[in-house]
């Protein structure tokens, strides 16, 4: 009995204190140094996808990234379980990770034969020092020596191993004011192996487009249902997204050769350059079909095999002004820019020219891309100033649901499911 009382009260202290050292990072997709380039995290083996893992599956996720400080550093990375919409869970570490709370970074390489050096870091994980025991969001936390000095942090889930069901569909949008521009996302979670006592409290749906999270729907509650059956079928926009436009895309993964929609490449001041061809304004052109990565990027060298063979390029955009641009900024984005709207990406007015130009320092590779548009005093990113909006677009939803049992202190993933437009 008395271990027991000594085990709860020690539960309640790390309870107490456990979200504390995490207070001053961001719960998001962040880079805090400078000298950090390239993050991806995904699963095992992938270029590119959702960091979602299957709990107690075997699996791993895949964190890499490349430092330009060539001198070693001693990483760490570590674990934060947070609620459906992002708020520290009042879990302690304990109750959620088995083995150790932190662990090092150890698998790092150096660039080969590379005009930019960099150091080249790898995790995989869940592994033999950290494993994970709950379902639910997770902040990937990596920082230098202590969590006083965060490096990086990565947005990931992790599933209930037995999951709900979930059926879906992406249409065109009901409503007739939007049906032309929009995207609906229908789906229907049966949830019969779970108990859900409070389903207008306890359970929420989150939707995603294109991986992104600055324009993510959370905590949507179901429209109606029935025990263990919940319908989100709505004809509003409560569960809509613009559809915008197929994204732009180019390849450098060879700097021997013009790849696709590489007008011209050089070499100058110790650094490798690349120029797109032109970009236009279309925001109220017809759809474009184009297979594209739904906004995302891999990284490679055609040219030399091996492992950190690529080479960095300074890449040059241009966007032509068919039209004044007003009140707002107008900014490269996508996985490029981590979804992010970052100030390297930002276009400037060139008069010489008459163009918008930008340049972003960039990994070789395959990339998506397009422009965006954001208004002054704003952080809101609007796509269609300069893409337009087609309910035909070929985006990539990813639904996430989530329940806290009663009597729980946490919000389980019990589903998830991609979905894309079948026009």
């Amino acid at each position: 009995m008395r271990k027991l009382y000594i085990f709860l009260l020690l539960l309640f202290v790390l309870r107490g204190i456990g979200a504390q050292p995490f207070q001053n990072i961001i719960l998001d997709n962040a880079i805090y140094v400078n000298d950090i380039h390239s993050v991806k995290l995904t699963l095992e083996g992938l270029g590119f996808g959702q960091p979602i893992l299957i709990l107690n599956s075997g699996k791993k996720l895949w964190l890499r990234f490349d430092d330009f400080q060539t001198d070693f550093r001693y990483l760490k990375y570590t674990l934060i379980h947070c609620s459906h919409d992002w708020k520290i869970s009042d879990l302690s570490q304990i109750e959620y990770l088995e083995g150790y709370m932190e662990d090092d970074i150890k698998d790092f390489s150096y660039s080969f034969n590379t005009i930019q050096s960099y150091v080249h870091y790898e995790l995989l994980f869940p592994n033999e020092y950290i494993n994970i025991t709950k379902s639910g969001n997770y902040i990937l936390f990596v920082y230098e020596e202590d969590p006083s000095k965060p490096v990086l942090t990565r947005r990931m889930m992790v599933v209930e191993p037995m999951q709900a069901g979930i059926q879906g569909v992406v249409k065109q949008a009901t409503n007739v004011a939007d049906m032309y521009t929009r995207q609906e996302v229908d789906f229907v979670a049966n949830t019969g192996r779970y108990a859900v006592r409070n389903p207008s409290l306890y359970l929420n749906a989150t939707i995603m487009q294109n991986g992104r999270w600055d324009n993510a729907i959370i905590g949507l509650k179901y429209r109606f249902g029935k025990p263990g059956e919940y319908s989100f079928d709505y004809d509003d926009n409560q569960n809509s997204f613009a559809g915008g436009a197929e994204f732009r895309t180019f390849d450098i993964r060879t700097l021997h050769s013009n790849g696709d929609r590489i007008v011209s490449l050089g070499y100058k001041n110790g650094i490798n350059h690349a120029y797109i061809f032109e970009d236009k304004m279309r925001p109220f052109g017809a759809y474009e079909t184009n297979n594209t990565l739904k906004g995302r990027c891999f990284y490679r060298n055609s040219d030399f095999s091996g492992k950190n063979r690529e080479d960095y390029v300074e890449v040059h955009f241009s966007l032509r002004p068919d039209y004044q641009i007003l009140d707002g900024d107008v900014y490269v984005f996508g996985e490029l820019t981590d979804w992010q709207i970052k100030k390297e990406a930002k276009l400037k007015f060139n008069p010489d020219i008459n163009y918008w130009e930008t340049v972003l320092y960039l990994k070789q590779g395959f990339y998506n891309y397009q422009y965006v548009y954001v208004k002054n005093g704003t952080n809101i990113v609007d796509a269609i100033y300069i893409e337009g909006s087609h309910w035909q677009t070929g985006n990539e939803y990813t639904v996430l649901l989530y329940l806290q049992d009663e009597g729980d202190i946490y919000d389980k993933l019990i589903g998830f499911i991609y979905l894309t437009i079948k026009p």
